[in-house]
Parts: C-alpha cells; sequence; structure tokens
C-alpha cells in the first residue's frame, strides 16, 4: 500500500495528471522519486505518438518541434520548467549565496529567467524539429525516462541547500538504498534500448548525461552550497535539452559519413 502511495505522490507532485487524493505525508512519500522516471515514460510515448502522426501525416517541421516541446510542459504542468527560471534569475544575482537562494525561492519571475527560458524553448523546438529517423526519435523518447531517474540520483546522494522544501519532503523520507538501485535499474534498461536503437547516438547522449549531472554538482554547490527543488528542475531541463542534441547531432555526423 504504501509502494502505491508512492507512486500517486510522484505523479500528483510532478505532473498534471488525475490521481487519486492521499494524505501528504512522509511515508506515503518513501519510494516516490523511484517513481519518477514514470512520468517521463509517459511523455516517451506521447512524444513517439507524435512523431509517428508527423511521419504519417507529413506534419511540417516547425509543428512537428513546437508540440514536442509542449508535451512534456502538458504533462508536468511546467513544474520544472519553473524551476529552471527560479535559477536562472538566482545565478544571475551578484550577492552571496544566501542572496541567490533568497531569489530562487522568489515566486517572481524575472528578466533573466523570460530572455533564457525564450531562447531554451527555441532551441529545443529547433532541436525536435531536426529529428529525422526513428531510431533517433526512440533515443530522444528515452531521455525524458532518463533524466528523471538521473535527477531522482542526485536528489538522494548530493547536499541539500536548504533544511526545508520539496525537494526535501521526497529525499528525506527515501528509502535511500532502494531508491538508488531502482533508478540505476531504470538507468541502465534505457540504456541498453538506446543502444539497440543507435549504439552510437546512445553512447553520445549517455556521455552527455554524464557531462550534465558533473556539471549541475559543480554548479548547485559553489552557486547554492548543494541542490534545492529548483535546481533539480533546472537540471532537468538541461539534460532535456543537451541530450536530445547531442542525439541529433551524432545522427547527423552518421549520415555524413
Amino acid at each position: 500500500m504504501i509502494v502505491f502511495k508512492s507512486m500517486i505522490s510522484a505523479f500528483a507532485m510532478y505532473s498534471r495528471i488525475p490521481m487519486p487524493k492521499i494524505e501528504w505525508k512522509e511515508e506515503n512519500h518513501r519510494y516516490s522519486l523511484c517513481f519518477f522516471p514514470l512520468i517521463g515514460a509517459v511523455i516517451c510515448w506521447l512524444y513517439l505518438l507524435w512523431f509517428y502522426i508527423c511521419a504519417a501525416l507529413g506534419i511540417n517541421e516547425f509543428l512537428k518541434g513546437a508540440v514536442s516541446v509542449a508535451l512534456p510542459l502538458l504533462v508536468t504542468g511546467g513544474i520544472h520548467a519553473d524551476g529552471f527560471c527560479d535559477v536562472t534569475d538566482a545565478r544571475a544575482c551578484l550577492g552571496d549565496r544566501a542572496k541567490k537562494l533568497a531569489v530562487m525561492s522568489d515566486p517572481h519571475i524575472g528578466s533573466f529567467a523570460v530572455i533564457y527560458s525564450i531562447l531554451y524553448f527555441l532551441l529545443q523546438a529547433a532541436v525536435f524539429s531536426a529529428v529525422r529517423t526513428l531510431n533517433t526519435a526512440v533515443v530522444i523518447a528515452l531521455c525524458f525516462v532518463m533524466s528523471r531517474a538521473f535527477s531522482g540520483l542526485a536528489a538522494v546522494t548530493m547536499k541539500c541547500a536548504k533544511n526545508e522544501g520539496t525537494l526535501q519532503s521526497f529525499s528525506e523520507p527515501a528509502h535511500k538504498a532502494i531508491t538508488t538501485a531502482v533508478l540505476i535499474a531504470v538507468c541502465a534498461s534505457s540504456y541498453m534500448f538506446m543502444l539497440a536503437a543507435d549504439i552510437w547516438t546512445g553512447a553520445a547522449v549517455l556521455l552527455v548525461f554524464f557531462l550534465c549531472l558533473l556539471y549541475y554538482r559543480i554548479s548547485a554547490y559553489r552557486s547554492f552550497g548543494g541542490i534545492t527543488g529548483d535546481t533539480e528542475g533546472w537540471f532537468l531541463q538541461i539534460c532535456e535539452l543537451a541530450a536530445p542534441a547531442a542525439a541529433v547531432l551524432t545522427d547527423i555526423i552518421e549520415q555524413l559519413f
């Protein structure tokens, strides 16, 4: 029963998919991060369905890219994009660590968040519109699963910058050993499917994920003294731009040679 409630709490927090109401308490969050990648799996299948529709109906590249960008936002309600905006504003702040954390907690959006969000979604739309083959689409679709698995691993293995907040409510009560094992298994299985789709594209994407994780740890510790729920959203958004871009670039290089 706790496992089922943990799944519900994960979907209730990180998606807009309707879920039964449960009591919001630590016990019901124990295994929530284990189910975080399942939300990515929903986006994965929606993206592949949209790619198939585009190929079958000859939908133009602009619309294909635009809807591909919208799908994760519709499923998640933009919770990770919100974290991206908050971290962008905080990183632009010239104050000390405490000031950056205060800016990140401010519910108002700043000019830097607006500018970089526009740039982010334009680049992401361009990447998705450049996807030509089903194999590349499969690799990119699995990125939605793997980004959440990596984000969950960061949540249970990295130091938190604050003693309270959304991240703490999920990472603190988490059964860390089981959560870590499950998320590593999700990463490994996702990677196997990526390799089956295209070995070189899969390898390039995995490398990018590890580079993003390394950069995330260094930048979060340096700027904020650890990670928060907002930095987790920022990290996930970065992964979901960098990894698909690596997949598309690798596919282009493969076609040239």
